[in-house]
């Protein structure tokens, strides 16, 4: 069982879609043999992440969330301020949401490689579209 690379571009595809077929590849379920307890995913290399599109009004009204630890400390930043700051946030955890929550999930999410531009530095063998 080889890995290859898949190059995704991101430039105005919607995230929900778009998560979903990465996180398919990522679990392996694109591939004849695969196994759910098996890690026998591909590795993904995401380009323009910065130019992801969100339908409705969801740039202002989703939020993400995030707890301190301290009584009070619960965090919220918009997805508008969120790609200001670092834009590859927002693809990571849509698709670390569809991948198990366990050792196996966590394995998948390290084979997750985004990137801000066009800029990159991987060996790519397949790319989609």
């Amino acid at each position: 069982m080889k890995r290859q690379y898949h190059l995704f571009d991101a430039n105005g595809k919607v995230l929900g879609r778009f998560a979903t077929e990465i996180a398919g590849i990522l679990s392996g379920k694109n591939k004849v043999d695969y196994t759910p307890h098996i890690d026998g995913g591909d590795a993904i290399v995401i380009i323009n992440a910065d130019k992801i599109k969100l339908t409705g009004n969801k740039e202002n009204d989703k939020k993400y969330y995030r707890f301190t630890g301290y009584p009070g400390g619960i965090k919220d930043i918009t997805v508008k301020q969120q790609r200001e700051k670092d834009a590859s946030k927002i693809i990571s955890q849509a698709v670390g949401g569809m991948l198990p929550k366990n050792k196996l999930g966590s394995r998948m999410k390290k084979r997750l490689f985004i990137f801000n531009d066009d800029n990159y530095n991987y060996t790519i063998d397949v790319t989609h579209e």
